[in-house]
């Protein structure tokens, strides 16, 4: 009667292990979710003000051609 119990708390243990490693995984991707979206955020900031430049110099050479 020993070994059964003792194999359903071993059991019991492993699951308890590998709900808080889950836990801790949901945490860390929610997180990294959190700054791959800033991330992409600042990407799309940075092409908008990269094609703003360029439209700008496009105009201004266009400008100084005779």
């Amino acid at each position: 009667m020993l070994w059964p119990m003792l194999a359903i708390a071993l059991g019991f243990l492993g699951l308890a292990v590998l709900s808080v490693l889950a836990i801790r995984v949901y945490a860390e991707v929610r997180r990294l979710s959190g700054q791959v979206a800033l991330a992409s955020r600042r990407i799309a900031d940075a092409s908008g003000d990269l094609e703003r430049a360029a439209t700008d110099l496009a105009r201004a050479g266009g400008a100084a051609r005779p």
